[in-house]
C-alpha cells in the first residue's frame, strides 16, 4: 500500500517509518500524502493507543525534497483551488499532525531538518541518541520558516532559543538538543527503538480515552489562559467519566493490587 513509508502494529501502537532513505527521507510528495494517510488510519484504529515516527537509514527527516523544485522552466499551471488554499500542502502537513490526538512519539535517529524537524517537534514526545541533529535550514535557502516551525519550535524551547535557531540556522548536536529540549530523552543510538517502543508500549497500556483526553486538554491549554484551561479541564473530566468500564476497572485494579486492563469502552 505504501512506498514512501511502512506502516507496522506492534500490539497497540502503530509505527511509521519515513522510507526514502537514500533521500534521507525528505518529504516529496509521496512522503507527505502517505503519512497523512497513516495518520489517519492509525487516528480512526481505535486498536492503536499510541504512535512511534521514525526514519530509516541514518536520516530522520531532511526537509522538503527541494530537488528539481526550482527548475529553469516556467512554473506549473495551479488550479483556482491550489491558488487559493492559503495554508498550501504545508501547512496541511501541520494540522495533520497537531489533529493526531493519540500519544505520538518520535524516535529522531539522525538529522531532523527544515520539515524534518517540524515533523520532530510536531509529536508529543522525542527520543534521541549521539545521532541525531537538528537545524532549521530555512533563512539560508532564503525560504521562511514552514510545516508548523515556527509554531511548534517557540512553544517547545523558547522564543529567543527559536530565534536563534532560525535566524543562524546552525547545527544542533545531541547533547545540546537535549539541554534545550529538542528532544525529551538521550540514549544510546543503539538502543533507540528498543527506548522508543518500550515507552509507547508503557504508555499504549493506559487508558485509551484518558489518554486522548489528556493530549487535548494539554494541547488546549499551552496557549490558553488559566481560565480557558480549567474549563478545558473540566470538559476532559466530563468527558473520561463516559469511558464507564474503564473508570470501574482503573478502581478494581486498585483496590486488588494488580495492573488495570483497559478497552477504553
Amino acid at each position: 500500500m505504501f512506498e514512501a513509508i511502512k506502516y507496522d502494529l506492534h500490539g497497540a501502537v502503530a509505527v511509521i517509518t519515513l522510507n526514502r532513505p537514500e533521500r534521507l527521507n525528505a518529504i516529496n510528495q509521496a512522503l507527505r500524502e502517505e503519512l497523512h494517510i497513516a495518520l489517519e488510519e492509525a487516528k480512526a484504529d481505535e486498536g492503536v493507543r499510541a504512535l512511534v515516527i521514525t526514519g530509516a537509514g541514518r536520516g530522520f527527516c531532511a526537509g522538503a525534497d527541494l530537488s528539481g523544485a526550482r527548475g529553469s522552466g516556467p512554473p506549473p499551471e495551479t488550479s483556482q483551488a491550489e491558488k487559493l488554499d492559503e495554508v498550501q500542502w504545508i501547512g496541511r502537513f501541520a494540522l495533520g499532525l497537531e489533529a493526531f490526538d493519540k500519544p505520538m512519539i518520535c524516535a529522531v535517529n539522525g538529522v531532523a531538518a527544515g520539515g524534518g524537524m517540524g515533523l520532530a517537534l510536531g509529536a508529543d514526545i522525542r527520543l534521541g541518541s549521539e545521532a541525531t541533529r537538528f537545524k532549521t535550514a530555512f533563512a539560508e535557502r532564503a525560504l521562511g520558516p514552514d510545516c508548523g516551525v515556527s509554531y511548534f519550535l517557540p512553544r517547545t524551547i523558547g522564543y529567543s532559543r527559536a530565534a536563534d535557531l532560525l535566524l543562524t540556522c546552525r547545527m544542533v548536536e545531541a547533547e545540546e538538543a537535549y539541554r534545550l529540549g529538542l528532544i525529551d530523552r538521550l540514549v544510546p543510538h543503539e538502543r533507540l527503538m528498543e527506548e522508543t517502543m518500550t515507552l509507547a508500549a508503557a504508555i499504549a497500556e493506559g487508558p485509551p480515552v484518558a489518554l486522548r483526553v489528556t493530549k487535548r486538554v494539554l494541547q488546549f491549554g499551552a496557549g490558553a489562559s488559566l481560565e480557558e484551561a480549567v474549563r478545558r479541564e473540566a470538559w476532559g473530566l466530563a468527558t473520561v467519566q463516559k469511558a464507564r468500564n474503564d473508570m470501574a476497572e482503573s478502581g478494581a485494579a486498585f483496590i486488588e493490587r494488580r495492573k488495570a486492563n483497559f478497552t477504553g469502552t
